[in-house]
This record gives C-alpha cells, structure tokens and sequence, in this order.
C-alpha cells in the first residue's frame, strides 16, 4: 500500500501520507488512487483538479465551501512552499460543530489533507511563490459558492500570521462571520463496520 491514512481530531478530517520511492534522479509518488483511498475508507470521484499559486508569504485564501447541491470533499496537498491548512467543521449536530483543525502541509513531505463535505477550508502561505494543487468531488458552481472570514473570533483559529499583514482577497476579506450562516450540512455519526 502506497499510502497511509491518520484520523485528525475532527471526525472525517484525515491526513494522508504517501510512500515516496527515491533514487539520485529524485523521487516517484502516487498522489491518488481511486482503488487505493476506497480501500482507506475515503469513497470518493473527484470530477475537478484546482492548483493555485500565491506569491507573497502571509496569503490567506478561504475559509472557502460549497453548499449542496454542489457540496466539494477535497484532497489538498503542497507542489512548492508550504501552508498552515484548516478545515472548520460546519455539519448540523456535529459534536465539533464551529471546531477547526490545522495543519502544516509542505512541498518536501509528500502529505495530503482530506476534507470532506460539509467543512469549511483555507489555508495561510508560510512561505513566498507557494502552490497548492487539490483535486474536488464536484465541479465549481458559482450559485453554491460560499464562505466564512478567516479571522471570525468565534471560531479561534490559531492562525501563524499577523492579521494585519495577511494578504487576502477583498471577496474573501468580506466574508461572513459563523454566526450569519445557516448550514444546509448534517452530520451523520459513523459507524463502525461489524467483523463478519
């Protein structure tokens, strides 16, 4: 098995980590493997792959989601730089409803966040010229496009940035607190799957 799967403390959050095979050319990885993440327990088609790059260090894009019917989980991993990565749990019933979980994920580790539907994500850059890739279960629906401001105290991210001196985009720099959003999100408690 080529990749290994570690539970985040928000339910549905998981860190993937992938094997790398390197030799004095440089590395091979495999990023994605529909057979492979079923068989970790992530069943998913992803429709969509996203890359971005942000110049300065201290960019902060999100906290980004979409609403059903156009709902995305996301696989999100680090080409060139390094980012602090947080996802929000917005799923109604949820025991960590409003809760976030982060962490740094880094061109020279080959690690992946998993974000399913129904949490919000963002990330800020640690470092200039970053690039993010993430493959989506859903294409872009600009009617379903929303979103929760990055700094919104009620959520108390522990973001590794000055906020005066994150550099945001004036969109993402107005949106919505917690508070102002209804969630069309339900959590539906896992269950485990009996031996047989």
């Amino acid at each position: 098995m080529n990749f290994a799967i570690e539970r985040l403390k928000l339910e549905g959050l998981l860190l993937v980590r992938t094997r790398r095979f390197e030799d004095p050319r440089g590395y091979f990885m495999e990023t994605w493997s529909q057979d492979a993440f079923r068989q970790l327990g992530i069943d998913v088609d992803f429709v969509q792959d996203n890359q971005s790059l942000s110049v300065p260090q201290g960019t902060v894009r999100g906290l980004h989601f979409q609403v059903p019917p156009y709902a995305q989980a996301k696989l999100v991993r680090v080409l060139q730089g390094s980012i602090f990565d947080v996802a929000v749990d917005l799923r109604a019933g949820s025991p960590d409803y409003g809760r976030w979980c982060g962490v740094t994920l880094s061109g020279v580790k080959p690690e992946q966040l998993y974000v399913p539907a129904g949490f919000a994500h963002g990330f800020v850059t640690l470092e200039p010229d970053t690039v993010v890739a993430y493959r989506v279960d859903a294409p872009y629906a600009p009617a379903c496009d929303a979103g929760i401001l990055w700094n919104d105290p009620a959520l108390g991210i522990d973001w590794p940035v000055d906020p005066t001196q994150a550099v945001l985009s004036a969109k993402d720099a107005a949106l919505p607190r917690l508070a102002a959003f209804s969630t069309p999100f339900r959590w539906k408690k896992a269950v485990a799957a009996e031996l047989v």
